[in-house]
This record gives C-alpha cells, sequence and structure tokens, in this order.
C-alpha cells in the first residue's frame, strides 16, 4: 500500500478539493511558486450611493439663516464702533450758546433744534444714541429746560447733560424783614419769571433766602417753595426751643421773631433784642416797638414816606404796641432763620431796654434810670452829628455860591468839619425805628417812670406837627 497514493500528483490539484463557494477571502492556491509571487488584485470597492444635489428646504433655510446673523452682526459691531468713535467726537459747536428745549417736546423735535442751532452734528446719530441709552439700558428720560452748551461739546456731553436735567439756573434772593407785599413786588419785577400770583401770601410765612428757578417756573412756584420751606424750618427748629420762653406756639414765635428781625440787623444782638422784649412781656410791659407802627401805618407795605410823628403813635390799631399789650395779631415781616433761632433760644439777662450807642448797635440796660442814661449818651451823640451834618451843608452851600461869582469859599472851623470816618449818619426815616423814652415813652415802664410823668404824654416836639426827634436804634436797617 503506496503512504501518498491519496496526496494530489500537483500542488494545483489542491485547487479541486476547495469546495465551490467555500468561506469568504479564500482564494484558490497559486498553481505554482511563481505565481505566488504574483500580488493579488484588491477587491473591488462597494457601490456608493449617489450624491443628492438638492438637499432638504429646511436645511438649505438654516444655513441662509445662519450665514444671515452672521452677516448682520458683523455689520452692528463695525456700526457700533463707527458711532462711538461719532457719538464722543468733539461737535461743531464752535463757541458756547443756550438752547432751549420746551416741555412736550419730542426726541424728534430735539434731535432737530439741536442740529439747526450746530450742536450736534447728526441727527440720526443723535437719535440712535437716545434709543440705546434710553430704551435698551434705561438711562432716564430727555428732561426740557434751558441749556448752555461749552464749545466742541461731543454728543455724550450734550446728551447727558439733558438726560440729567442740568439746565440754567436763575437766582432770586429775598432778605431778611421783608414783608410778603414787598416780596410779591420783587417777584413781579423779575424778567426771567412769569405767570401771576394768587393773593398776597400770609405774613410770615414765606422763609427769605436765595431760590434757585428754571426758564418753566412760574412766580406762584417760588411763593410754594418759599411757604414750603418755612414749614419745613420752624417744625425743625421748634423741638430745640428752650423751655423758659414766653412764646407757646410757633405762630408767636414767628410773630415776635418778626420785630426781632426789624429791630437790629446785627447777628450778635438779635438773641439780646430776644430777651428783651420776652423780658418784657413776662412783666406784662408793652412792647413799644417802632417797626409795628411802620406796619400798621403802611399798612403792610413796611415802608412810610417820612419819620414816625406823634399822630402815628397816638393811632389806635391792632399793630400799634404803644397801645397794645403783648404781640400784635400776626407778624409784622418775614423774618430769617437767625432771628427766629433767637427768639426760640434768646441770651439770659434782665435787660428791659435798649437803644442806639452810635455805632451801628444797640446799649442795653434792666432799668429806666440806667436806659435813660444812655438815651441822654445818645442824644449828644445825635446832637453833635446834626452840627456836623448842618456844617457841612452850610460850606457845600457857600463853596457853590463862591463858583458862582468867583469868591474863594470859606472853610468851616475845625469843629465842624465832616464826619469822621466810621461815624454813624443819622437818619430821618423809616430807618429811624427809636421812640426816645424822655419823650414819648419807648421802652419806658410805667411803674418805674417817674412820679407824675405820663409816659405816654404828647411831646412839645410834637405840638407843632414837625415829626419828633428819635434816636437811631439800627442805622443800618
Amino acid at each position: 500500500m503506496s503512504l501518498t497514493r491519496d496526496l494530489p500528483l500537483t500542488a494545483n490539484d489542491n485547487a479541486g478539493r476547495v469546495p465551490a463557494g467555500g468561506p469568504a477571502g479564500f482564494s484558490a492556491l497559486p498553481r505554482s511558486p511563481a505565481e505566488a509571487l504574483v500580488p493579488q488584485r484588491p477587491p473591488e470597492p462597494p457601490e456608493r450611493e449617489e450624491f443628492d444635489p438638492d438637499p432638504h428646504p429646511f436645511l438649505r433655510m438654516l444655513d441662509g439663516l445662519v450665514t444671515f446673523i452672521f452677516l448682520v452682526t458683523c455689520a452692528a459691531v463695525a456700526a457700533y464702533y463707527w458711532v462711538k468713535v461719532k457719538f464722543d467726537q468733539p461737535g461743531p459747536l464752535t463757541t458756547s450758546t443756550v438752547v432751549v428745549i420746551p416741555r412736550g417736546e419730542g426726541v424728534n423735535g430735539i434731535a432737530e433744534r439741536l442740529q439747526r442751532d450746530n450742536v450736534i452734528a447728526d441727527r440720526r446719530l443723535f437719535m440712535t444714541s437716545v434709543l440705546y441709552f434710553m430704551y435698551l439700558k434705561g438711562h432716564g428720560s430727555l428732561k426740557a429746560g434751558e441749556y448752555e452748551f461749552p464749545k466742541r461739546a461731543t454728543m455724550r456731553q450734550v446728551l447727558d447733560t439733558i438726560v440729567e436735567g442740568k439746565s440754567i439756573e436763575h437766582k432770586i434772593t429775598f432778605a431778611e424783614g421783608l414783608t410778603s407785599y414787598q416780596i410779591v413786588q420783587k417777584l413781579l419785577a423779575h424778567p426771567e419769571l412769569k405767570g401771576e400770583i394768587k393773593e398776597i401770601p400770609p405774613e410770615g410765612s414765606l422763609l427769605p433766602d436765595t431760590y434757585k428757578f428754571g426758564r418753566d417756573d412760574t412766580r406762584q412756584n417760588i411763593i410754594e417753595r418759599m411757604q414750603a420751606a418755612q414749614k419745613k424750618f420752624m417744625a425743625k427748629v421748634w423741638a430745640t426751643r428752650s423751655e423758659d420762653i414766653v412764646v407757646q406756639t410757633p405762630e408767636e414765635a414767628v410773630i415776635l421773631a418778626s420785630i426781632v428781625e426789624k429791630e437790629t440787623g446785627r447777628a450778635d444782638e438779635r438773641p439780646m433784642v430776644a430777651a428783651v422784649f420776652q423780658n418784657r412781656l413776662r412783666k406784662n410791659m408793652r412792647l413799644q416797638s417802632d417797626p409795628t407802627i411802620i406796619y400798621g401805618v403802611s399798612g403792610g407795605k413796611g415802608e412810610l414816606d417820612g419819620p414816625i410823628m406823634q399822630q402815628d403813635l397816638d393811632k389806635e390799631n391792632a399793630y400799634n404796641t404803644y397801645k397794645i399789650n403783648g404781640l400784635p395779631p400776626t407778624p409784622i415781616a418775614n423774618p430769617g432763620r437767625a432771628s427766629i433761632e433767637a427768639v426760640l433760644r434768646p441770651a439770659k439777662t434782665k435787660d428791659l431796654y435798649f437803644v442806639a450807642d452810635g455805632t451801628g448797635g444797640h446799649v442795653f440796660a434792666p432799668t429806666l434810670e440806667e436806659h435813660n442814661r444812655n438815651v441822654a449818651k445818645w442824644r449828644r451823640i445825635e446832637r453833635e452829628m446834626r452840627a456836623q451834618e448842618a456844617a457841612v451843608k452850610a460850606a457845600e452851600e457857600a463853596a457853590a455860591a463862591a463858583g458862582a461869582t468867583g469868591t474863594p469859599a470859606a472853610l468851616p472851623e475845625p469843629g465842624a468839619e465832616a464826619t469822621a470816618a466810621g461815624a454813624p449818619v443819622a437818619k430821618s426815616a423809616p430807618e429811624a425805628l427809636a421812640v426816645d423814652p424822655l419823650i414819648s415813652g419807648a421802652f419806658a415802664d410805667p411803674d418805674s417812670a417817674a412820679p407824675g410823668a405820663n409816659p405816654f404824654a404828647t411831646p412839645t416836639e410834637a405840638m407843632t406837627g414837625e415829626p419828633v426827634p428819635k434816636p437811631l436804634r439800627n442805622p443800618s436797617r
């Protein structure tokens, strides 16, 4: 038996032994060693699906949308930086200018007005900036008013000025001691204010101060602001009052403060004058204050055509503190803060009288005797002042006459020269507010007057109808 009889006679005979349709990847064995060295051909690639050149409509829309957003974003960024550069560039103004923006004007109207007045170069750029800052970032709104724009103001400066309402502020100042009538007259005479005033406010209801106002403010607005300021201030200082003051209500405090305001213009004297009046009220003494006479006679206008006459002292009216006891029914002026505070916190003194001292201030006294001595001193000063004034007047008349005739004028005597520097000048009225207690009983205490003397008797000076001589309490007011 042969061991090789079952083997194929040649190497290629194994090809017949590979079953047909064998496993994938098997190939027929090479027929010879030379054929085995020949590389085999790679298999054919699988068939591909054909590409569809027309994609789905949604994909086409999405692709276009992304492209559009990208282009818009690029344009917006470029526009933003362009606007920002223009927004901060110096404007076209060559000089500062004032522009009035009326109330109720829209953004487009404001932009046109600014461009017309050469404040901005491009109204469309301004409106774009307004849209961005006001509506997108919520940075306020454009406000009406009168605005001043500096030279070369940038659009940012212009917009900030209008949004913040930095309009031109006008001012009006009311001095302490003016009556309500005088305040109303001053408001009516101010050219920058408009509108009418409904009525003269109650006396003492207005707080004197400097008030700022805009172009659209009215006179009635100023009145209402003054009244509100007075109420607020009184509510604040009333809580700080001394416990032993005579006045019992804020209204009484304002009445007495108005008298103090008219009696002295010196801040250091107000607490002392307030103390004198309160000491007199405690003793049931009449106030005998000349400013109350002026207010009653003038009908609240605050001025007289001449000096106080004896007939004025004799008039019966609610404001004549030579005739009535206690306080007058209303304030006689609108007092300032210092006078109100002086009434609420007066000086601690026993003084009952005061009179001018010849230097613009007053000298105070606790007794009538001492007060009379002070009045005598003032009388001497007053006589000297009158003599000096008469000498100066005579010298001026002589100089005028000499100038007309060509004759040299005679010089005044050494004792009759002009008033020295710093010496007070006598005034006749209405600033001459004091009444001499030796003549008409001003600040005279009926209980301490000389026996048999009538402190309210008509002085001999008044018999001829001439003004009663009165020492100045406050020559500066």
